[in-house]
Order: C-alpha cells, then structure tokens, then sequence
C-alpha cells in the first residue's frame, strides 16, 4: 500500500511538473527521505530544459502556511523559492530548485577554525541586511490567518519552548532543579520576552541551514512556522546558530549592522531592540536544546547531540558577558550545572571527534550528499562483485541478513576488496586525526542499494567501532526508503 502511494505521488508530481513546463519529465531524484520523522519528502525534478524541486508531505495546513507566505514574499520580491504549482489537497507543490549550497556548508569550507573567510562575512552581512524586509515590510499586509501552529509567538509559544526544555534535555540531561523555582523563573522571562514589541512577521527558523546560496546569493526557505513576534527572535536564531559558531566579535558586527539596516523598514531604537534581545538569545538557545534533548536522548539520534557543546559555549559566553535586567537564579543556576556537567562534558569530547559519516546507496540514485561542506570523501563501487540479488533466495533481503552475509564472506574478490578500502581508510583517518578534521565521509554504491553497498558499509562501519577516538554514523539510503 506504501508503494502504490509513493507511486501515485511522484506521478502526481510529473503532472504538476509538465503542466507547467508543458515538456516532459526525465529526471526524478530523491534527495532526502524524510526530515526528522516529518514525512516530508524532497525530490529534483528535470527535463530537457527545466528543473524543480518537488516537495511531498501531509500536514495541510503546513503546506498551505508555506505556500501562502512564499508566493506573498515572492510579489513583495523578496528571494525565496518561485512556487510553479501546487495540489494542496494531494500534499504536493514544486518549487524553484535553488541549487544544494546552503549558508552553513558556505560557512564549514571557508573557515578555519574561529577565523572566517571575509566572503562568508559579506553574505551575512546581505542576510541580516534582508532579514528586515521579511519581518517588517513584507510583514505588514502578510496573511497571518495561514499561520499554523499559532498566529502569534505568545505566551502559548513561549510556554511550549520552555517546558520543552525543561523535559527534553533538562531531565534527560541528568541536570538538578527545583521545579517549583524554575517555574517562577520561566514566568518571570515569559513576562519579560511579552514586554518587546511582537507586531512583526517573525521567521521563527531563521538560520544557516535554511538559507540557500544560488550564484552566491541568499535565498530563504522554511518560514511555515511564521507567525506574529518580535525582531530580536530572528537575529538570535541566526547570530547564535549552534554549529554554526560564529565568533563574537562578528556577532557583535552583525548585530550593528541589523540594527543599522532595521531602521530603513521602522523606527527601532538601538537601546529599546537591546532590553530584550539577549532575552530572545536565551530562550532561542533553550528551544534548540529543547530539540537536540528530544531527537538525541529521546529517539537516541546521537547526530543531534553534536550540537550540544556548541550551544554550551554560548551559554557560558552569555553569562559571562551579559546580565539581564531580571532574575532568573534557578534557571542561572541549571545552565551552570549543565556546563559541569559530566555527561554533558563527555558528549562535549566526542563531539570533538572526527566522525567518520558511512552511506550505503544505489547507483541509480544520486550520490550520497556530504552535509560537512567538506567535499564527499571517498565513494567505492561495489558493482565488480559477486551479486547476492541476482539468486532468488536472496532478492528480498540485504547485505545485514546473515544468509546474505555468509555469500558474501566466501567470496574472495569481496576480502581483497575490502583489504584496499581498510588501507585507504585507515590512512586517511590517521591523518585526519593527527590534523584535527572533524568529518570524513565513505560512500558504499552498488546497483540497487540493497545487498553488496550494504555489507561493506556494515564491515567497515564494525572495523572503524573498535578503533578509539573517532564516532561512526551509519546510513543505509535505499534501506531507509523501503524501511528496512
């Protein structure tokens, strides 16, 4: 039944595409399956002379809080993704493809450690130089009644956040409080972050992953979460984007900058946007541990937890550089507990790992994309070996069924196959470490995905296990479609 529907998309999504192209479709490329459980699906559509993205998922009023802002950003010529065709009651649209270099790889290949290349400085500075026109003059006539969950970043909004971290990382963490006296805490900031002037269109995601740089210029995408708030909100998620780690002094130029391009769109005042803009920082940075606590200790995702460090550091940046005009003891006194964490520090040092990312896949799909920005590391073929696919016995199973795994092992072309790739992995992680890099990516290809990339993922991944120092992820992409 799964099959038929995916089916019956992708050729809802041919027709929507050679409607509007009125040529026919050549190329269908999925390049993600679902995002963080969502269903959200993500396919390259192309034609001889046209290309789009598709987009699958379920949630109407999603969908329809995406279409709505994006083709009203578009008539206000903001840059964000051309809307070609939509069926909203069939969960589908596509949409201008605009590339796959988002403002995050942009920023991990041109810098070395906390020094910034200037060309990546210069994009941000486009950012939060548009980031006005978003929140306030295309803001004005937005239809907030598309809005979904809420209408507003209100109370409501707040409360979720809060609690979110409270029992997604907070608990699961291990970190000690006392409820009661965090409560009143959270009123206090609750009260507080409503005292900012919220009649603005807030992004509510804005940040680095969510920015795409076609021909080296921003363009926006994944404001369906939009609703009424205040200015601080957005350049908080941005300016203090965990893995993006931007330095502080660059913060600090940005945030100048903002503050000089918001007063073209309204009159904001420098000192009145600062009262309560470290306020927004705080609770932006308790939502995004919000999230890593739920995706990493909850779902056990331990890639989510990658983040956590670098949203420590900012919160011992801030109390050390900032005081907020309110208490809040209980939860100042939570945040110096998670920076002494011990389980926290732990996962603080594997995150300092290289992380060593490991993709089965099949040739007739593209190639495995490496979200490091470093360039996609090695890819092995593994289509010179013996096939399991081809016998019967074999077809419906994969390269982790012990059946599968016994074929494979008695073939001696797959052992010396596997000699090369251990010595040219090895190497390369031994260099890798010995220099410091955090990721290296080795990519498995066969022709369906399923038995041989399979297993010689599965043997290197158990190889790289038993060395120290190094984190192995493991992703078995066609597996993951037909969730096996």
């Amino acid at each position: 039944m799964a099959a038929l529907w995916k089916l019956s998309k992708m050729d809802l999504l041919k027709r929507l595409f050679e409607q509007h192209f009125h040529e026919p479709l050549q190329s269908i490329v999925p390049l993600q399956g679902e995002l963080g459980g969502s269903g959200r699906q993500i396919i390259r559509l192309a034609s001889a002379r046209n290309k789009a993205i598709g987009i699958l998922y379920n949630v109407r009023e999603e969908n329809a809080a995406f279409l709505e802002f994006s083709r009203h950003f578009f008539r206000h010529g903001l840059p964000v993704p051309e809307i070609y065709a939509d069926d909203l009651n069939a969960g589908a649209y596509i949409e201008q493809d605009l590339g796959d270099t988002t403002l995050f790889e942009f920023l991990s290949k041109n810098r070395v450690g906390a020094t910034i290349a200037p060309q990546v400085a210069d994009v941000y500075r486009k950012v939060v130089g548009i980031l006005p026109e978003f929140q306030i003059k295309a803001g004005r006539d937005l239809n907030y009644g598309a809005c979904y969950p809420r209408g507003s970043f209100d109370r409501q909004s707040i409360v979720w956040d809060l609690n979110y971290f409270k029992y997604y990382f907070l608990r699961l963490a291990g970190i000690p409080f006392n409820e009661q006296s965090l409560e009143d805490d959270f009123e206090r900031l609750t009260e507080f972050l409503l005292g900012a002037d919220r009649d603005y269109f807030l992004y509510r995601d804005f940040q680095s992953r969510n920015i795409m740089l076609p021909g080296g210029n921003p363009y926006f995408l994944d404001y369906q979460g939009g609703r009424k708030g205040a200015l601080q909100y957005d350049l908080a998620s941005l300016l203090f984007d965990a893995k993006a780690d931007l330095p502080p002094e660059l913060r600090q130029q940005l945030l100048d900058h903002y503050l000089e391009s918001v007063t073209d769109y309204a009159d904001v005042d420098r000192e009145t946007f600062l009262k309560h803009y470290y306020a927004y920082v705080y609770v932006r940075i308790l939502q995004a541990l919000g999230a890593y606590g739920f995706r990493g200790f909850y779902e056990r995702r331990p890639h989510f937890l990658q983040s956590v460090p670098y949203a420590l550091k900012n919160l011992r940046w801030l109390l050390h550089n900032v005081e907020l005009p309110i208490k809040l003891p209980t939860l100042i006194a939570a945040f110096e507990s998670m920076l002494g964490s011990e389980k926290l520090l732990r996962i603080a040092k594997e995150a300092d790992n290289l992380v060593v990312h490991i993709s089965s896949f099949s040739f007739h799909r593209e190639l495995p994309k490496d979200e490091s920005g470093n360039g996609g590391g090695f890819v092995f073929d593994g289509r010179s070996l013996p096939n399991p696919g081809r016998e019967e016995k074999f077809r419906e199973l994969t390269g982790k069924d012990a059946s599968v795994i016994e074929y494979l092992n008695q073939q001696e072309s797959v052992h010396q196959f596997l000699a090369s790739v251990y010595s040219l992995v090895d190497a390369s992680v031994d260099n890798y470490q010995a220099r410091g890099f955090k990721s290296l990516m080795v990519s498995f290809g066969c022709t369906g995905g399923q038995h041989r990339s399979v297993f010689l993922a599965e043997q290197l991944a158990k190889r790289l296990r038993s060395r120290g120092g190094l984190n192995v992820e493991l992703r078995h992409i066609e597996l993951e479609k037909i969730g096996k």
